[in-house]
This record gives C-alpha cells, structure tokens and sequence, in this order.
C-alpha cells in the first residue's frame, strides 16, 4: 500500500502559487472573484499529490512542471477561453494583442480537444495558404495537437520570420492534407474598402485591432470624398469571418454610426462589477443613411458586439447568418514571476440588455452564401458547441433601449457552411449582392414622389 506522504517542499509548491496570485493585487480581485481561502488541507493534499507525481511517474517529472500543468488543466476546465499562460507565454500573448506579431495571421478555438480555426486574417499567410473557418489542425510539424491546450497550439505555431512550419488540416469530408506556410510579421490592416454603383460605401472589417477605428472613420471620409455631391448614399459594414479583437475598437466602430447611448455593457458576477460604453453624444458620420451589416457563423466577439449594437439601436439591418456566439470577456491577470491567468470574469450586453454569449447575433434578414462560394464540405461550429462554454444567462431587467424584437427560429438556427474568405466582396458574393439590393430598395422607396 502506497503511503500518502506530504513534505514541507511538496506543501511549499502549492503555497507558492497561493503567494503569487496574491502578489497580481488589485489585479486578481478586480476580476470579480469573491476572495476564499485554501485550507491547510486543500494546499497539502494538492503538494502531497504533485509528489507523488514527482517521485513515482515512469518518467523523471519536475514539481514546476507539474505545478504549471495543474494550472493549466484547472484553468482550462472552467470554459473555453480561460487558461495560464506561463512567463514566455505571457509575453508571445502581448505581442498578440499590438496588432503588430509574428506568426500566420489566423484565430484559432478548440473543438474535441482539435484546435479550430476561426477565421484566417486577410492578407497573412494563413489567408494565402486558403486556410478556411472551421478548418480543424491536426498536427504541427507532424506533432499531434489532439488534446494540446491553444496556448501550447499558438505557441508551436509562431516563430522566427521567414521559418516554415507544417500543418494537417482536416476540411469537412475532404481527406486530411498538408499545408506548409511561411511565418512572417503580421501586419494588421483591419479595414479594407470600395465605393460600390449610386454612391453604396462597402467598408469590411477583417478584425478589431489598435487603430481599426481610426482607419475606418479615415476610410468613411475617403469614401464620402469619392461619392458625387460629397455624400454616401447607403453603407454595407461587412463583419464576415471577422474573429473579433479589443473592446475599445469595437466602441470606437459603433459610436462612429452612432449619436450618443449604449453600444455595450459588461456584467461579472457581482452587482459593481459592471461597465457600460457608450457613442459620442454626436458621433454618427453619416446621419440618416442606411446601413446594413453582414455577419455569418466566423463573425465573433468585438464583431458581434458592433452588430448588436447597431441592431439594437435600430441603426442598421443585420443580414445573413447567425454568429459565432463568443461574448464573454477574458481579463489577463499577471502573477509577478509566474506567468498570468486569462481568465473569462463577465459577460457582454447588447444594449437592449441581450447576452451575446452562447446565442450571438441573429440576423434581421437571413440571406446565406450561395452553394459556389461556401467552403466544400465545411461545418463551422458556434461557441455553444464548444466542449464548457457558458450557457445563455438570459436577458437583463428593465431595458435601456428599445428591443429590437424577437427572433424566430429561423433567423436563430440560420446557418450555412462558412465562404470562402479569397472571395468575401468580389462579384461572386451573393451576401453582398443581396445588401446592396437591400439598400438600393430603401433608397428607391424614399426617393418615391408623392
């Protein structure tokens, strides 16, 4: 019979986390977490059994290791998006955030223990490569990535600028296949744009990054510039396959169409925890003119944030299929010396008071891509159907806006295989065709005499 030993070393590792997690401060309490203390017999069952991990493994394992997975597998537990990242993946983290980082330029989730992708980034080697939502990673330079935590998954994935690295892509019902890209430095232009016939701006949105709300207010005054009499006569926002980014550009985005009022709101678990933002008292650039924004299942978080907002405030008509679902916020807890924990402490509001999480945003019009332009045999799967997502916690009290109404079934359950992102604007984007329709429509009826 084994006896359980626990030592004054073994109880020490697990103090030592308890210590550098008080060491975050203000940090960690502001996440919302209610403070508890370990027992004396929680932190010395934890030591005692890392080790005798650490003494009877088959193979040589250290206690920092042990302890650093245990975090891990806590963390990852919880949901979806919440995970430790140690020292080094800290700081690749940080770069991340900047808009400006090595890499292939795509956003990845987790699906039966396979990293998925979300949606490649325009313009980066991921895109070039034809990496497609939904598309699952099989393996990293032939290292399986079967039950590997993401932040493992990102970190094989980086590297130098300039090296290779292998990938097996699984895609729907198409035989597994290789892909090799070429890491580089990503460099994020977010905002892309076109002046479309009779004056209709196409402004799409590839993610939400540092500067994304600087460009587009830039963009919307180049497109103004453009149109006859100085003037857009309708705007499409294309969010399509647009994986989502900060918080604070999401804001900037909607507040851009917007005079004043909500475009988002925070909850945590405790009644102060929460935050609400707002639109400039009179920011809208274009007052007055209609707007349709198009979203689909790869549309996610600060994405889903812009077209609740405008939905909700009745400033523009949502179209195609229902989103990603993903609203909930991660704060990143540094642990002095330790790493940090990302960890998911409250969730996003529309301003009608709609959780975004686990639901996302349903469309007012559904118009799904076309049999041509969606990804052969591709399945994207929504944050609902990710293995510990948190569920829908329902509405909020009394409202602060008007609702902009129930949605049916339908406009919930809509869905279609995800497009593929080369042809997202081009002639043969069917989503488009239908929004610029959409618009045109409403421009005829205003202009009707009598």
């Amino acid at each position: 019979m084994t006896r359980f030993r626990v030592t004054a070393a073994a109880i020490l590792s697990a103090a030592a986390l308890l210590a550098a997690a008080t060491a975050a401060g203000p940090l960690a309490r502001s996440a919302g977490a209610e403070r508890s203390e370990l027992s004396a017999s929680d932190l010395a069952f934890i030591g005692g059994v890392i080790e005798l991990v650490e003494h009877n493994y088959v193979h040589s394992v250290g206690a920092s290791e042990l302890t650093k997975d245990a975090l891990k597998g806590m963390l990852a537990r919880l949901d979806p998006h919440s995970d430790y990242m140690d020292e080094e993946e800290f700081k690749q983290s940080q770069g991340s955030i900047t808009g400006r980082f090595g890499g292939l330029g795509m956003e990845i989730s987790q699906q039966a223990g396979l990293p998925k992708v979300i949606s490649p980034i325009d313009g980066t080697p991921a895109a070039r490569a034809g990496l497609q939502p939904g598309d699952l990673i099989l393996s990293i330079d032939r290292q399986s990535t079967h039950g590997m935590d993401l932040t493992k998954v990102v970190t094989l994935l980086r590297g130098d600028p300039g090296t290779s690295v292998t990938l097996n892509i699984s895609r729907g019902e198409t035989p597994p296949f290789d892909v090799t890209l070429k890491r580089e430095i990503i460099h994020v232009q977010s905002v892309k744009s076109r002046l479309q016939p009779n004056d209709i701006g196409y402004v799409r949105i590839t993610e939400f990054a540092g500067d994304t709300g600087k460009q587009f207010r830039s963009t919307i005054d180049d497109l103004q510039h453009r149109a006859s009499g100085g003037r857009l006569k309708g705007l499409v926002l294309d969010l399509r396959n647009d994986p989502g980014g900060l918080l604070t550009a999401a804001v900037e985005v909607a507040g851009n169409l917007l005079d004043g009022g909500g475009v988002v709101s925070i909850r945590g678990r405790r009644p102060g925890d929460e935050q609400a933002y707002t639109a400039p008292a009179k920011g809208d650039m274009l007052p007055g003119t209609p707007v349709v924004v198009l979203v689909n299942g790869a549309s996610a978080s600060a994405s889903e944030i812009v077209a609740g907002a405008l939905q909700d405030r009745h400033r523009a008509t949502v179209m195609g299929t229902q989103s990603f679902g993903k609203g909930s916020v991660q704060s990143i807890i540094p642990l002095k010396g330790h790493g940090a924990l990302r960890l998911t402490t409250a969730l996003y509001y529309t301003p009608s008071g709609r959780s975004i999480q686990d639901e996302g945003i349903a469309p007012d019009i559904v118009v799904e891509a076309p049999k041509d332009v969606q990804i052969a045999g591709g399945v994207l799967l929504r944050e609902s159907e990710l293995h510990g997502a948190i569920t829908n916690p329902g509405s909020l009290g009394p409202k602060t806006h008007a609702s902009a109404g129930k949605r049916t079934d339908d406009q919930k359950d809509a869905r279609s295989a995800p497009i593929k992102t080369e042809l997202i604007g081009t002639p043969q984007d069917g989503q488009l065709k239908a929004a610029l329709a959409d618009i045109q429509k409403r421009l005829g009826a205003t202009n009707q005499p009598g």
